[in-house]
């Protein structure tokens, strides 16, 4: 059996909101579980992927295990309503991987049973990101493949792309944007890069007169940091706080000035803070 091969960067997170999308809209679909596993593996058990006769969500490790999987899926929806099944697969030479563990995969139709069945997955981090402009969208692309919790802010309606977003990711277009600011959850992460100097100014004043800000990262060169520490000190923005700001953002060592570059140096940052999910 063999399957193209979907694109990784086309790849949404498989997550239960999506799920229940999918599911609510009526779109025939295979859950793909990563079950019992031994050894070197790909992915780690539970892990979830969502098929489609037409989509695939999230990811089992790729390669041609990947591509087995999908094509037994698509074959069984292609046939009609598919029931539950498994899979125990050796990851050896004859899917050419190297890995030498075993696993196996179950399939499952999804319904309201598989549904009920899935666990809530634990966001990595909460992030505020304020600015829809080319950086702030190629972060989001970058974004909608990762387990987080996103609110994407910007008074500007004709900035944000015109088509769908993944579940993970909620769209908020309101004004002034600042006083979204005191909605966010305790630990939050704040990305402030919009198209208005004295807009990122306020932003980062709400920002840091918070006490439980997770992460802060503020777009912008070593003289505008200058300038807005002064400013804020003036405005009784403790020292510590200020200190606390990233800004220029991006992980040290990633230089370039292309949105795509800074949204990898960006979210490299995100998950530094984050490495790992909670739970």
């Amino acid at each position: 059996m063999t399957a193209p091969h979907p694109a990784p960067a086309a790849l949404p997170v498989a997550d239960a909101a999506l799920a229940a999308d999918w599911l609510g809209r009526g779109r025939p679909a295979v859950v793909v579980v990563v079950g019992q596993t031994r050894g070197s593996v790909p992915r780690e058990r539970g892990t979830r992927m969502l098929v489609a006769l037409d989509e695939v969500a999230g990811t089992i490790g790729g390669g041609h295990l990947e591509w087995q999987a999908i094509a037994q899926a698509r074959e069984r929806l292609a046939a009609g309503a598919p029931s539950a099944w498994d899979w125990p697969v050796a990851l050896g030479p004859s899917l050419g991987q190297c890995c030498g563990g075993a696993m196996t995969l179950h399939f499952r139709p999804l319904d309201a049973a598989t549904l009920a069945d899935w666990p809530l997955d634990a966001p990595r981090f909460h992030l505020q990101l304020y600015g829809a402009g080319h950086v702030g969208r190629a972060i989001i692309a970058l974004l909608a493949q990762i387990p987080c919790r996103v609110q994407w802010i910007d008074e500007r309606e004709s900035e944000f792309p015109s088509g769908p977003l993944p579940p993970h990711i909620q769209r908020v277009c309101v004004e002034p944007v600042e006083a979204e600011v005191a909605l966010a959850p305790p630990g939050s992460a704040y990305l402030v890069l919009t198209h208005s100097h004295d807009l990122d100014l306020a932003l980062t004043q709400a920002i840091l007169r918070r006490d439980d800000v997770g992460w802060f990262g503020l777009i912008g060169s070593a003289t505008k940091r200058a300038r807005f520490e002064h400013r804020l000190a003036e405005r009784g923005i403790p020292a510590e706080r200020i200190a606390a700001m990233h800004c220029p953002i991006g992980w040290p060592g990633i230089s370039g000035k292309e949105p795509g570059v800074i949204a990898v140096a960006v979210v490299a940052q995100l998950l530094a803070a984050w490495p790992h999910a909670p739970g």
